[in-house]
Order: structure tokens, then C-alpha cells, then sequence
């Protein structure tokens, strides 16, 4: 069955189940209906999401798998990683809980990249006690990195509001020195590029932030603008990618300015989702953009404070999940696009016609 006609698997690592994981990842699947949308399957433990969900009162049946090939349409499936007991210590990191985010992490990544599952939507992890267990990456974006062998870049999204990250996990006394003319390129690049196939946005407008306060004011408060991003958005522009800045990054962020745009760039981190976070609370999710596979999730952390207290929303996570699907889609549709618009031009090479030329040519 074709991509656009099959319910799409969607694989769900639980990252931290200390943190407010399974209380997420439980309540975007407790619609009896849901599974008329998608297949889900977890990665994680059936004694940790029994116990879990007796303490959320959450009625959900579980199809126990060994492996992701074993899903069902139909059903809840988790492929269930841990059979033993597990030490739950609601609202505090453990080795046990971490080990499980790990272990739940790369599982679902082998079965992404073996075709076992379409999509992949991971729950929040705790960076800091995952790198002290030997994990080496401070975040998923760099972990998928090293998986996929490629480039990729964080991209906050909702329906209104895009915002992708030039530098991703690293101190701000470094930001200045991870940007540079060909990485910027890069980045816009894969932005244009992610619109077309994965958003479907045709020719897509993108928005480029300055460095420093002002946009360094003509080089008073700083050069990058003048000698990195602004030859970087004229080059590409050059080229026919619309992409226009670098704009000051304090007075952006207002509806009659991003509006104007279909994603934005911002240089570092906070100078991106602190304001992505203030006008899409709650409904934002995180994609990593430029791989070949596709990733999401939601945009918060794992909320130790309110781990257990069957209080967290859950809409973050649930638009994760369904933003994964929509762009599965899209990029199955569009690849199907291309495929079927480069048939015909192998056609025509195969048989010596020059497509680009009119069918009546004087000479």
C-alpha cells in the first residue's frame, strides 16, 4: 500500500518516565478513535504504563510486541523493552529512568531507519543525566546527526509560526563563533527546501535574524551582520531563494512583522524559542528539518515539578504526532510529484529529445 494510503506507524519513545513522559504520550492516545488515524507504537515498559495509568485513570489496552514489525492497525502497540518491574520515583531523574530513555531512544531509531515505522515522535529527555551515562549528544537534534549521517536543523512549527535555530545546544559565549557565510547558506537552504516538501509551501519567504542588538546598528555593536549573514541572504537571494534580513531580533517578533514570512532563522537558541514559546504556547512542536527522516516533538521538557500530578497537557505532544503524520504526507506526495515529473524527461533523453525545446524549432 502506498505512503498516502496506509494509516501511518507512528513510533513514540518515552524519554524520561520520571518526568511527565507517559502521563503525554497516555493521554494523546486515550481517544477510543485514535487509532482510526494512525498506528502507534511505544517504545518502553508494559509494567511502567500499567502502573502509570492507573495512577492518571487513563482505560488504555496495550498490544505487547517484541519488535516493531509486529504492530497492529488497530491497536495500542508497545513493543515492550523492559519486562521486569521498574522503580518509579515520580518528579526525580534515576539511572533506571534515564537507561530507559536511552534504551527506548535507539530502539525506535532502529526501527525508523529500518522501515518499521514511518515517523518518530519522542517524549522529553533529561539531557544532563543522559550525557553522565555516556550518552554523547546534549539533545536529539545532534544525536539524529550522527544516526543519519547528515545535517539537521531545529525547527519549531505551528500552523502560523516557524522558527529554525542557526546553533543549537552550546554556551552563548560560543554562538558568535559557530556561525559562519557557508553554515548560514546551508541552513537556509534546508529551510527552503523543508517548506517545499514537508509544508508545502511553493515559494517560501524566509526571514533572517541578526546576531547582535540592532542588527549590529552598520557595525557599531558588531561585524557578523555586515560580513556573514548579510552576504549569506545576498548570495542566496542571488540565486533565487527569497530570503531577506538580517532583521533586529528585539522588535521581530510582532504580528504585522513575522506574519509577513513563512519561516524565520534566528542565530541561537533563546533568541528563537523564547519567543516561539511566548506566542505558541502549548501547541508548538519541535521537528528536526533537513533529514531523511522524520522527527518531531513537543516543545517542552520533561516538567519534573508536575510529574505525577495528572496535571500536564498533553496538546503539545498530541500536535507532534499529528504534524509528524502531515508531514509524512506531504513528503510522500511530493516525492511521488517529482518521480513522476522526471519519468517522462528520462523518456525523452532515453529517446534523443531535448525537452526544453519546442516541438517546431526553425534552425
Amino acid at each position: 500500500m502506498s505512503p498516502k494510503h496506509h494509516k501511518v506507524r507512528v513510533g513514540i519513545s518515552i524519554g524520561d518516565f520520571n518526568g511527565i513522559g507517559p502521563e503525554i504520550i497516555m493521554k494523546s492516545l486515550k481517544d477510543k478513535t485514535i487509532t482510526d488515524f494512525f498506528t502507534p507504537v511505544i517504545f518502553g515498559s508494559g509494567k511502567l504504563f500499567t502502573f502509570q495509568k492507573n495512577i492518571f485513570k487513563l482505560n488504555l489496552n496495550f498490544n505487547y510486541i517484541n519488535e516493531a514489525s509486529q504492530a497492529q492497525g488497530g491497536k495500542l502497540n508497545m513493543v515492550n523493552l523492559v519486562k521486569d518491574n521498574v522503580n518509579v520515583e515520580l518528579g526525580t531523574p534515576t539511572e533506571e529512568s534515564t537507561k530507559m530513555a536511552i534504551d527506548s531512544l535507539e530502539a525506535a531509531t532502529e526501527a525508523l531507519m529500518k522501515g518499521d515505522i514511518d515517523v518518530l515522535v519522542t517524549a522529553p529527555i533529561n539531557k544532563d543525566e543522559m550525557v553522565k551515562m555516556g550518552f554523547k549528544h546534549a539533545g536529539h537534534t545532534g544525536y539524529f546527526e550522527e544516526k543519519f549521517s547528515k545535517k539537521g536543523l531545529m525547527f519549531l512549527v505551528t500552523e502560523e509560526l516557524k522558527v529554525a535555530v542557526s546553533t543549537h545546544h552550546i554556551p552563548i559565549a560560543k554562538v558568535a563563533e559557530n556561525i559562519s557565510k557557508e553554515k548560514i547558506k546551508k541552513q537556509i537552504r534546508i529551510l527552503n527546501q523543508t517548506l517545499i516538501e514537508d509544508f508545502c509551501i511553493q515559494k517560501p519567504k524566509i526571514a533572517v535574524l541578526g546576531l547582535n542588538p540592532h542588527s549590529g546598528d552598520g557595525g557599531v555593536i558588531g561585524n557578523e551582520e555586515i560580513e556573514i549573514i548579510g552576504p549569506a541572504i545576498q548570495e542566496l537571494s542571488d540565486n533565487g531563494i527569497l530570503a531577506f534580513g538580517p532583521f533586529p531580533a528585539d522588535s521581530f517578533f510582532q504580528p504585522s512583522k513575522y506574519k509577513n514570512f513563512d519561516a524565520v532563522l534566528a542565530m541561537y537558541h533563546d533568541q528563537g524559542l523564547a519567543p516561539f514559546k511566548t506566542l505558541a504556547y502549548e501547541e508548538g512542536v519541535n521537528y528536526t528539518a533537513g533529514l531523511p527522516f522524520i522527527r518531531t516533538s513537543p516543545d517542552h521538557g520533561v516538567a519534573y515539578d508536575i510529574a505525577g500530578k495528572n496535571i500536564a497537557d498533553e496538546q503539545s505532544f498530541t500536535e507532534a504526532i499529528f504534524t509528524a503524520i502531515k508531514i509524512f504526507k506531504n513528503r510522500s506526495e511530493y516525492n511521488d510529484l517529482m518521480s513522476n515529473r522526471l519519468q517522462p524527461r528520462k523518456m525523452a533523453a532515453d529517446n534523443g529529445i531535448d525537452e526544453d525545446l519546442p516541438e517546431d524549432t526553425e534552425g
